[in-house]
């Protein structure tokens, strides 16, 4: 394993057909941005597929340290960060997320 490796940060919610267009533009617009600011960020990945009635969301963050994840998250970093508009729009959320060493 690399010394100091990136770390990608996985979260997964699912909303409707009608409200991915708002869960989306949330993270464009308000979620993303905010995370340009945090020194040690290095990436933002928004992936989607359908899955029945639902829209599932996969974002992935790209990170250089637990210690930049921390200014995001806080101190619990395992505990997901879902802002009050985003929770408005998803059916459901993972309430944690998973962290995993960046190989390659």
């Amino acid at each position: 394993m690399k010394d100091e490796p990136n770390i990608a940060r996985l979260w997964t919610g699912q909303t409707t057909h009608q409200e991915a267009e708002a869960y989306y533009r949330h993270v464009r617009e308000k979620v993303i941005p905010k995370l340009k600011e945090i020194e040690g960020h290095k990436a933002a990945y928004v992936l989607c597929r359908p899955i029945g009635e639902r829209i599932e969301f996969l974002v992935m963050t790209v990170w250089d340290s637990m210690t930049s994840i921390r200014k995001f998250a806080g101190a619990e970093a395992e505990r997901a960060v879902v802002a009050p508009e985003a929770k408005a729009v998803l059916v459901s959320f993972d309430e944690f997320v998973r962290h995993y060493e960046i190989l390659s």
